[in-house]
């Protein structure tokens, strides 16, 4: 034999060899595939495990869905694994839907799954309706609060029952937009009561006006109810109001009095800056009578005489002065 021959016959040993340990390590999987009327070949099986998928999640996800009496092909299967979906979970999710006669396509499901939604949690739902706290505590707040007409403020917990609507799930609002809802419903309703005593004699009343808006639509939930757990009455926010409104004008009128205070005594401090002024051209215009006597008698206007009977009337005028100061 010549050494070429041997080394074919060699390759094609080590050939038969690799796909018998192929064969043997998943042949337990491929049998049970077999025996469970869900076949899938051992070549499908192979690629899937050159293909980095694994296979065992695979044939067990199609055996489970075939069982329930769908027929879900593994090339299909496969393709979801791969687009990084959890196979696991969307069978799960098709047979539980299944059972409960709620139409779900594997092609719905795969999509709710690569959406990031939990599509077994969703079905779930769909089929026991959920129960929603409004506001959400776990956010920090515990009430909802509002302010009738009549100024009285009320804090109100509401619990909305909810099921999955599984034609909107993907593309449809979550859960905090069902909240953001009510708990807007809820604001409104209060706010447009005339006083608080009728919504705390009628709760239902912020049920049934909530309910009217349609917050559902637009999300991925349809709300079966909406039921207030608790209502209590807070603080007199209109009189708390009224009374800083009171402060404010308080405030205000001070300071126009302030402002006109201040201009008074402006205005005064000008009445006495022109006091000083006037005084001032008094003296001078005193200073000046001396000058203006000297001059009457160079020109001969003024005599002696007349200049004592000046100087006696002005004797006379300063004793009356001092006997009016003195009675004073």
């Amino acid at each position: 034999m010549s050494i070429p021959f041997i080394i074919l016959i060699a390759v094609i040993g080590i050939v038969a060899v690799g796909f018998l340990l192929l064969f043997f390590r998943f042949f337990g999987l491929w049998f049970r595939a077999l025996l469970s009327n869900s076949y899938v070949s051992m070549g499908k099986i192979i690629g899937m495990w050159l293909r980095h998928v694994n296979p065992g999640i695979i044939v067990d996800s199609r055996i489970m869905l075939s069982k329930a009496g769908i027929d879900i092909d593994s090339d299909m299967l496969e393709t979801h694994f791969l687009a990084r979906g959890d196979v696991m979970k969307v069978a799960w999710a098709l047979v539980a839907a299944n059972k409960a006669n709620i139409p779900l396509p594997f092609q719905r499901a795969a999509a709710i799954d690569l959406a990031g939604r939990d599509v077994l949690e969703a079905v779930k739902t769909s089929v026991n309706p959920k129960v929603i706290d409004c506001p959400d505590s776990s956010k920090g707040k515990v009430t909802i609060d509002a302010v009738a007409k009549d100024g009285i403020q009320l804090k109100v917990k509401a619990r909305v029952t909810v099921r999955a609507n599984l034609e909107r799930l993907v593309g449809g609002a979550t859960e905090e937009t069902i909240i953001a809802r009510v708990g807007e419903g809820i604001v409104t309703t209060i706010g447009s009561s005339e006083s608080y005593k009728s919504v705390m004699e009628n709760p239902d009343l912020i049920s049934r006006r909530v309910l009217e808006k349609g917050l559902d639509a637009g999300t991925a939930f349809e709300i079966l109810s909406i039921d207030i757990a608790d209502i209590d009455v807070g603080d007199n926010i209109g009189a708390k109001l009224q009374a800083d409104q009171a402060e404010a004008d308080k405030r205000r009128f001070q300071a126009e009095a302030e402002k006109r205070r201040a201009l008074a005594q402006a205005q005064e401090q000008e009445m006495v800056a022109k006091v000083q002024e006037n005084r001032a051209k008094v003296v001078l215009a005193e200073a000046e009578i001396p000058m203006a006597i000297a001059d009457a008698f160079r020109n001969g206007r003024l005599g002696i005489m007349d200049y004592y009977r000046l100087k006696n009337i002005q004797a006379d005028t300063d004793m009356r002065a001092a006997i009016s100061k003195s009675e004073q």
